[in-house]
């Protein structure tokens, strides 16, 4: 049932997306041909050459839409990472329409078409994503569209999931059953009945462990309203009944029986899925290799380092890094003039810093400190109250105008507008041997603004705290997580900055 409803979704946003296509196709038209807001430069072509166009562009996203997974079903997934999708499909799609219209000769076309194009596009997809999202919800909270799951296991990541579903009605997941050979029951305690009030408390008080793992599955059941057994009822249950989906989540010691409750679930046609007891040290989005036929799992996946991710966050850095260095030209001038009157030295700040795969550069500030020796500014570490300030160095570093000609560093290539804050190599050495995930930031470019900065970690604050938001960023990066922390920073940016 399930399966036919989301064939049935899919087909319908299929049509949806052929439609919002065309229709950007036809807005982009009207609102360069025919508003009158933008300046016509000669003879334009006729609407049915731009409208055939929809016969090339109409394939060309829907095989784009398929390729970054858009019709797979996304209960656990957030409106940012489809948003984020949208956004690369949009910029991958025009690139590559654009390709078509140079290599055909069709020079005739419009440029400002293809970019209004792309903007409709992005604006209207994700409102058609937004409402589907919202109808949904709402059918879910009704008790329809239903995924009827099964959780395996007591352990404290079935605990964290079960909580988790019952946090996110909109997902629409019912718990019918929760199963695990730790359970000690009561004869009573048959599938089909409710777990009693008392029935996980009758445990041999000399099993602590197992003691604390009954009261677990009680409060799960409890708080579900569903069924419990051990495995043998599990396998009686999902014979007789149906059954979407089954989660184990059984603890690492249980493993030996993974093989058979996973082809329990394909004996009964049950998609099975495993929540692993060693989740803590893989990350959130696994990246699996294939070498001989066995599978291999990456520690760290790294999403940037994926091309077809890097060009989109490239082209974002260089043409925001442009469009601010040409705005904030006057605020340029003007600290670089002061700089130069009220503190005798240089005008630009440039210190060595660690980058992309612990390779040094040169990062530039305004200068906002007396000239010191290169000793000590290599290993002094700012604090809020630093004497070593200016007067006007402590205006630039509060309002973080000292942070502008990084821009500087983002069109060269050594950073980024959105990504961890790169440190000076002494205490990329000092922090590694304190922390060990410490290094894990140097997998992608640094940063001028990152989500650490944004959660309040800048400055002399926690090093712990803010490698792991940066560890957060680097493993769950998309377009959408770094136009998220790029208006943000306008907002919480600059807190602890001094």
């Amino acid at each position: 049932m399930i399966k036919e409803t989301q064939k049935q979704l899919n087909r319908i946003q299929v049509l949806l997306d052929c439609f919002c296509i065309i229709l950007s196709v036809i807005l982009a038209w009207l609102l360069r041909f025919e508003s009158g807001i933008i300046d016509l430069n000669g003879k334009p072509l006729p609407f049915s050459n731009y409208f055939n166009h929809t016969f090339i562009l109409v394939p060309l996203f829907l095989v784009l839409f398929n390729k970054f997974n858009m019709y797979k079903p996304k209960r656990l997934k957030g409106i940012f990472v489809e948003f984020s999708n949208i956004i690369n499909i949009n910029i991958i799609g025009i690139i590559i329409y654009t390709l078509i219209l140079y290599f055909s000769k069709a020079v005739d076309f419009s440029r400002y078409f293809i970019i209004l194009f792309g903007g409709f596009n992005i604006l209207l997809l994700t409102a058609e994503r937004v409402t589907i999202r919202l109808v949904l919800r709402k059918i879910r909270k009704k008790g329809s569209n239903l995924k009827h799951i099964i959780i395996l296991g007591n352990s404290e990541i079935s605990k964290g999931f079960t909580g988790k579903i019952q946090k996110n009605k909109h997902w629409g997941y019912n718990i019918v059953g929760i199963f695990s050979d730790n359970v000690n029951k009561r004869n009573e305690n048959k599938i089909g009945r409710k777990v009693q009030t008392e029935a996980e408390k009758q445990v041999a008080a000399s099993i602590d462990t197992l003691k604390y793992q009954n009261s677990m599955i009680k409060d799960l059941n409890n708080k579900t309203n569903s069924l419990s057994g051990d495995f043998n009822d599990f396998k009686q249950y999902i014979s007789k009944n149906r059954v979407d989906e089954v989660f184990i989540a059984i603890a690492l010691e249980e493993y030996s029986k993974l093989g058979e409750l996973i082809n329990s679930c394909e004996q009964n046609g049950i998609r099975a899925k495993i929540i692993p007891d060693y989740y803590k040290y893989i990350p959130a989005k696994p990246y699996v290799e294939e070498v001989d036929g066995l599978p291999i799992i990456n520690i760290r996946y790294v999403p940037l380092d994926n091309i077809m991710n890097k060009l989109p966050k490239r082209i974002f850095d260089i043409l925001v890094s442009s469009i601010c260095l040409v705005l904030a030209s006057p605020v340029l001038i003007f600290t670089a003039l002061t700089i130069k009157i009220t503190s005798p030295g240089p005008i630009l700040f440039k210190q060595e810093r660690v980058g992309l795969n612990r390779q040094k550069f040169n990062m530039y500030k305004f200068r906002s400190m007396h000239v010191q020796k290169d000793e000590d500014e290599k290993v002094e570490w700012t604090t809020k109250n630093d004497p070593r300030k200016t007067k006007f160095g402590s205006f630039i570093r509060k309002t973080s105008i000292d942070e502008l000609p990084q821009f500087i560093n983002v069109l060269k290539g050594d950073m980024s507008i959105i990504g961890p804050r790169p440190e000076r190599p002494y205490f990329v050495d000092k922090f590694k041997e304190q922390i060990p995930k410490y290094m894990i930031k140097h997998h992608v470019r640094p940063g001028i603004t990152g989500w650490a900065q944004v959660n309040g970690f800048r400055g002399d604050t926690s090093i712990k705290k803010r490698i792991e938001h940066d560890i957060y960023y680097i493993e769950n990066w998309t377009f959408g997580f770094d136009l998220k922390i790029f208006f943000m920073t306008f907002v919480r940016g600059f807190r602890n900055a001094y």
